[in-house]
């Protein structure tokens, strides 16, 4: 687990620097298509015939519903096109947020067979029981491990936002370090028992 999370450490700083970085290429198109948009409102603005609408009420009524449809269209279309970077980052940073949120749940998995009232309180195995062969200090240094390694999952995942302003990936984060926390907690109750045995 430690060698995955520090695989996942090392990908995340290059991930987090892809998210930060704005994408040129794609604000290039972008802009393009917002130009060209204004380009083709501009052309059929200079083409109407506005001398025709008055003819009548209904008539007038009727254009400037449509009007205001196609203004109401065009806002969405831009705005859309306006938001795409950000929802590309978020897709990619929230991925790679999920990837930590599982590996905190993996390690929090490997604590179900790390009882300590197994060594402070001994009794005799049932025949599905897994095979303990822990001393107390052995699991008690396991599961400081195990805690740093939450620890340190809960600051991976806020490489991600430390630099994108994502009102989603912050509260994924958030959320990341309150399972992380929460997890870390469980275990330090469990070191905490091993050490008043000993005591």
């Amino acid at each position: 687990m430690a060698e995955e999370l520090q695989q996942i450490a090392t990908e995340a700083v290059a991930r987090a620097d892809w998210i930060a970085r704005p994408l040129i290429g794609l604000r290039l198109g972008i802009g393009f298509l917002v130009a060209l948009l204004a380009a083709i409102i501009l052309l059929a603005l200079i083409h109407l015939k506005v001398s025709k609408m008055w003819e009548s009420f209904a008539e007038f009524v009727q254009a400037v519903e449509a009007g205001v449809n196609d203004i109401v269209f065009v806002a969405i279309a831009i705005f859309f096109l306006v938001t795409l970077e950000g929802r590309i980052k978020r897709q990619r940073a929230l991925k790679a947020i999920h990837e930590l949120r599982a590996l905190a749940h993996i390690i929090d998995m490997h604590q179900l067979t790390k009882d300590p009232h197994v060594i402070t309180n001994p009794g005799p195995p049932t025949k599905s029981s897994p095979r303990r062969t822990m001393t107390d200090f052995e699991l008690s240094r396991y599961l400081d491990y195990c805690s740093e390694m939450l620890s340190l999952i809960g600051k991976v995942a806020a490489l991600y936002v430390q630099r994108f302003d994502d009102p989603v990936a912050l509260s994924a984060v958030d959320e990341i370090e309150d399972l992380t926390t929460g997890l870390s907690r469980k275990i330090w109750q469990k070191i905490m028992i091993i050490n008043q045995a000993k005591a």
